[in-house]
């Protein structure tokens, strides 16, 4: 007989042996990239020697081999890829992944991986509205009829009603196109897709694999988008121009995307739940037959590998068929290395800020004024000339805590009842924050930042009068509010006011470099306007996106690099109109050589976290300015057998290289050099640990796109620490697409601490080709 210690080890061993099997029998997604080459003769379709991959691995199917078992094996496979990259997302346990890893003609296999989004004025602010442009875009198009530019938003779908998809003007939908709107909850294709949206699919398989079934009742099973993130993503690309448009009376003037003219996909992959890898990838696969010109991609996930990223292989095999692709750099900033989507053939794109601002004012009982933001237009309105109740639940301790965060359930009626309330910033959603005070009786909100952000200030539409202020005045507030006896403020609105300088500024919540995976990549790759952003709005969702929100707006204004990136898509739409054969990278080197580093101000671009001048790690190559991409004079062109060379530069296994080569000719040309030497639009001079290495050369290869006879200068900006040699310092071009290289040599004076940067410049005069030149110093090893 067990005695009773004998018997509780017993029973631990038990459930651990239980959960250990628990989790070697739980499914999960994964994304297996296979090799198409190795395929036997005997299967007529990939599909077939995929499923016999599969079936021959599964567990306890050597007993049961029926139909009935095959079928249910069949139901494993959630997708099949053919056309970014080969392979597909099944459901396995962990014990079949291993082995499956483990068969001839498997490449790679990796674990499903949940993204997230990134979440008028700003074609104006870009000199979109001038004549010379317009001009420009008529010519484009009577020069390219057969070359409709179509884009494709992989996000939340679409809300086809948004005036901001009228087709008014367009022609017939492109022959070309091989894509299709799908049917489903509110979205009937007859009524819903015209000749502006032209394909609108879904892709929820991962999603229910991973969390179960989709509720009809909570969400539109269909490309319909009841989020809102979609439709302001592709409104912001390619919406038509919509007259009156405002949010609640703010920010008012006419609504266009960057290219009005362009063609729209909708592929929703984002759900309640999140943003799918399998679904991701099947989106982008489909995208690519359907023939898009453009992907626009609002989300992002972690940075571990080029090899392990599911997105980054697929966007190769996307850039491969010449699509160019714009994705966000994420909102992790302003702390460094916080990049996400960093391949070097994409465009990362970062957030910057308009000439645009919604003021509002906070006055407190001290006589002292403060400025802010907000957006708020409501029935709950505060008299300027009147002081109401001050009160804050916090304390003088920078860490904020649950009631100064004024979370849900933490603030008590009797204590906030007829009061201003100051909330801090954090963990729950802005307006969010607000309802709680509306909720407990407050008659009004004072947002304050924290350390953590700074003095960036972002406007929301909020549910109660609200202002937000800066970490500074946030904390004169708080403090006056804490040592008063008798705290009053009150609280005023401004509207809009336009020519807000300086502007640009990098946005505080931008994600930064560098790039963790290749110093010799400079991300992100260029900014664009990202906070602030007025575009279409489902009729679903309160433009808080909070629940308690039941206002029903056709615009909205929203920030973040998702709102950034849809504007390098439009531009990039516009560029591949005027001119149809350039590849994704010329495309790209157009938006970066010609972006802009100083602000309305004649200044240095600011990061708006510190205030001072903003480096490449913030602002990439610059500011876009589309209309001078549209002829950018020089443009270095990258091959894809050249991002495959620098691919190679990178350690990888054989069988990783065979994931991007899909089966292609591609192949190490050469001895594996340095990855500096991709010819890429920005140059990033990295010196090894060795002190005893002090010179280093990297070279570059320029095509001319202007003047057929043209002569180019070269001028570099000094750098501290170093001296920097350009070979030749010259270009004399005769022809159009003429080609001509360089090399750059740098010279170590003395090795620098930190990172150095300046800018080498081409100039002809008409053009200036530029480019940030980055010089880092790796730390000496120990001797």
């Amino acid at each position: 007989m067990l005695s009773k210690k004998s018997f509780l080890v017993f029973v631990l061993f038990l459930l651990k042996c239980c959960l250990s099997l628990s989790i070697t029998l739980t499914k999960k997604t994964y994304i297996v990239h296979m090799d198409n080459s190795k395929m036997p003769m005997v299967f007529s379709n990939h599909f077939d020697w995929y499923f016999s991959k599969l079936n021959s691995i599964l567990e306890h199917n050597n007993n049961n081999n029926n139909n009935n078992n095959n079928n249910n094996n069949k139901d494993r496979i959630i997708y099949t890829y053919q056309n970014a990259f080969h392979g597909l997302a099944a459901q396995l346990t962990e014990n079949e992944a291993s082995n499956l890893a483990q068969e001839d003609g498997v490449l790679g296999l990796f674990e499903e991986e949940i993204y997230n989004l990134h979440t008028t004025r700003s074609p104006m602010f870009l000199g979109l509205d001038k004549g010379e442009v317009i001009i420009d875009q008529g010519r484009a198009q009577a020069q390219a009829r057969h070359h409709d530019v179509i884009v494709g938003v992989l996000d939340t779908g679409i809300w086809p009603e948004s005036q901001s998809f009228n087709d008014t003007g367009l022609g017939p939908v492109p022959a070309r196109w091989k894509g299709t709107c799908e049917s489903g909850r509110g979205f009937d294709p007859a009524r819903h897709c015209n000749r502006k949206i032209i394909g609108a699919r879904l892709f929820y398989r991962g999603y229910e694999a991973a969390s179960g079934k989709i509720s009809g009742d909570l969400e539109y099973k269909s490309p319909r988008d009841g989020d809102g993130h979609g439709t302001h993503t592709a409104g912001t690309v390619a919406g038509s121009p919509v007259r009156g448009a405002n949010l609640l009376g703010y920010a008012p003037g006419m609504a266009r995307g960057m290219a009005p003219g362009a063609r729209v996909a909708a592929y929703k992959v984002c759900w309640a739940g999140g943003c799918f890898s399998s679904d991701i990838l099947s989106a982008v696969d489909r995208a690519v037959a359907d023939g898009v010109d453009v992907l626009s991609v609002s989300l992002g996930g972690g940075v571990t590998s080029y090899f392990r990223d599911s997105l980054s292989v697929a966007t190769f095999g996307a850039m491969v068929k010449g699509v160019f692709i714009s994705c966000s750099a994420g909102n992790g900033g302003p702390d460094p290395v916080s990049l996400t989507n960093v391949a070097p053939w994409v465009a990362t794109v970062g957030a910057s800020t308009l000439d645009r601002n919604f003021p509002a004012n906070v006055r407190v009982g001290n006589g002292k004024s403060v400025s802010g933001v907000s957006i708020y237009k409501g029935s709950m309105n505060l008299s300027p000339q009147k002081l109401y109740p001050l009160v804050f639940l916090g304390s003088n301790s920078t860490d904020p805590d649950p009631a100064s965060l004024c979370l849900e359930g933490t603030l008590d009626r009797h204590t906030v009842q007829g009061k201003i309330v100051i909330c801090d910033r954090g963990i729950s959603p802005r307006v969010q924050k607000g309802q709680v005070v509306k909720e407990a009786g407050g008659v009004g909100m004072i947002l304050s930042n924290t350390i953590a952000n700074g003095e960036e200030l972002v406007a929301d539409c909020h549910l109660l009068p609200a202002v937000a202020v800066g970490e500074k005045e946030g904390k004169m507030i708080k403090d006056y509010a804490l040592t008063a006896s008798n705290p009053t403020a009150t609280l005023s609105f401004q509207g809009t006011k336009l020519g807000v300088k300086p502007s640009p500024v990098v946005a505080a919540f931008s994600s930064r470099g560098p790039n963790i995976l290749s110093l010799e990549i400079l991300k992100p790759d260029m900014v664009a306007p990202g906070v602030n952003i007025l575009a279409a709005w489902t009729g679903l969702a309160g433009p808080s996106g909070v629940p308690a929100d039941h206002r029903k707006v056709k615009f909205n204004i929203l920030s973040g690099t998702s709102m950034s990136c849809p504007h390098v898509s439009g531009v990039a739409a516009l560029i591949k109109a005027r001119h149809p054969r350039w590849s994704p990278a010329a495309i790209k080197s157009a938006l970066m050589t010609t972006a802009y580093v100083n602000n309305n101000a004649q200044r240095a671009l600011t990061d708006a976290s510190t205030g001072s001048a903003s480096s490449p790690y913030d602002h990439g190559a610059g500011h876009i300015n589309p209309i001078r991409a549209l002829d950018p004079g020089l443009v270095y062109d990258i091959s894809p057998q050249e991002y495959f060379d620098f691919l190679c530069t990178q350690n990888p296994t054989p069988g990783q290289l065979r994931v991007f080569s899909k089966g292609t000719k591609m192949g190490c040309r050469k001895k594996v050099g340095s990855p500096g030497d991709l010819n890429y639009p920005a140059l990033s001079i990295v010196f090894p640990e060795n002190p005893n290495i002090t010179t280093m050369t990297v070279h570059r290869t320029v095509m001319n796109v202007g003047q057929a006879v043209s002569s180019y200068h070269a001028r570099v900006t000094p750098i501290n620490g170093a001296k920097i040699f350009v070979e030749p310092n010259v270009m004399n071009f005769t022809r159009k697409y003429e080609t001509m290289s360089y090399k750059v040599t740098v010279k170590t004076v003395l090795r620098q601490i930190e990172p150095e940067a300046g800018y080498l410049v081409w100039k002809d005069g008409v053009h200036r080709v530029r480019s940030p030149l980055v010089l880092t110093w790796l730390p000496p090893f120990p001797i």
